[in-house]
Parts: structure tokens; C-alpha cells; sequence
């Protein structure tokens, strides 16, 4: 089976989940530098499991700033063709596949 992989968009940064809060919430290093409480909308509860060290895609929230939802979860595969053509910024780019 084919997947079409997702590329990040410039209004949803790519991140690294660093730590899992309980209650579908995490904490995100986003490749802006921040650290972002996320969380993981209803949709993707069941569908998708999120562990620490797995890249994600967060869409900030238009009232604050420091907190997101997660849209997407890359596989390790997808993770690792993004870092080796150089798609990761340095400051998330853990997979040094270079």
C-alpha cells in the first residue's frame, strides 16, 4: 500500500514530541524553537498513536501562541527521507540520517 506523505506547511510547524502529559496532551519542541502543549483532536485519537521522538506536525492556535493540536504523525520511514533531503530544520532534525 502507497501512502502520499504530507509535507509541513509554513503556518504548521513541524516538532518533536519531547514528553507525554496524559489525557491525549504532550509537550512539543517545534522547529521555531518554542515548546508547545498539544494536544490530540478526537479524530486522531483512536487512529493513531503518538510516542516520544516522533515527528508530528502542530497547528498552533490563533489566541495563544504556546499551545497547538497535532495534525499529522510521521512514520519512522517518512521521518527519516525528510532528513536525509534535508526537509528537518537542524534544531528538530534528531534522525541524523545525513
Amino acid at each position: 500500500m502507497i501512502r502520499i506523505m504530507t509535507t509541513p506547511i509554513s503556518r504548521s510547524p513541524p516538532g518533536i514530541v519531547e514528553k507525554l502529559s496524559g489525557a491525549s496532551r504532550l509537550t512539543v519542541m517545534c522547529e521555531d524553537g518554542s515548546t508547545r502543549n498539544c494536544r490530540i483532536p478526537g479524530k486522531m485519537k483512536k487512529r493513531m498513536w503518538i510516542r516520544e521522538g516522533d515527528l508530528v506536525i502542530v497547528k498552533p492556535w490563533d489566541f495563544q501562541d504556546e499551545k497547538g493540536d497535532i495534525i499529522y504523525r510521521y512514520t519512522r520511514t517518512q521521518a527519516l527521507y525528510l532528513s536525509r533531503n534535508r526537509m528537518l530544520p537542524e534544531i528538530i532534525d534528531v534522525f541524523n540520517e545525513r
